[in-house]
């Protein structure tokens, strides 16, 4: 009997793989710390943390086939799925099917920090794209706006059109 290939393994440490700067109204950032970038074999998901700072949101949003988990480890705050408020706090998951709308609101007095995943991957470009590149250690910059052709940037990365 013939062993399966064996896989690659990859370890990533805190303040590894791409991270950006998002706009408003999200501010804070988003780390991208496992996708097709650094595992070539991985088109399945991509995977990372997200940082929301206080008084911010992450706006009304769905995925057309995508999946996505998050899972809230700092801060805290609510998540509005489908309409219905929940709070969210460390230990909370949330499983998002396709075309499962929701927003992301933190109401807290400090980051709320959740490490996300989206099956299949390609959240990464989105960051890329409407956010600024972000190096460990250096201070935030001012709130910046999205960009004018945002609306394009989503049509042609993960999100379902409204």
């Amino acid at each position: 009997m013939s062993q399966p290939e064996r896989g690659v393994a990859l370890v990533v440490q805190p303040d590894e793989g791409e991270s950006f700067w998002q706009p408003v109204p999200a501010d804070g950032y988003a780390q991208v710390q496992v996708s097709r970038r650094n595992v070539a074999s991985n088109d399945r998901y991509s995977a990372g943390v997200q940082v929301i700072a206080p008084g911010c949101f992450i706006r009304e949003h769905c995925h057309d086939i995508h999946e996505e988990l998050l899972f809230f480890f700092e801060g805290t705050g609510r998540v509005l799925v489908d309409g219905v408020d929940h709070p969210v706090g460390p230990g909370t998951m949330v499983y998002l099917g396709p075309m499962a709308k929701h927003k992301i609101i933190n109401d807290g007095a400090s980051a709320l920090k959740m490490t996300w995943m989206l099956m299949p991957g390609g959240l990464e470009d989105f960051f890329e794209a409407i956010g600024r590149r972000r190096r460990p250690g250096e201070a935030p910059p001012p709130s910046f706006p999205r960009p004018d052709n945002v609306a394009e940037i989503e049509a042609n990365t993960v999100f379902a059109s409204d």
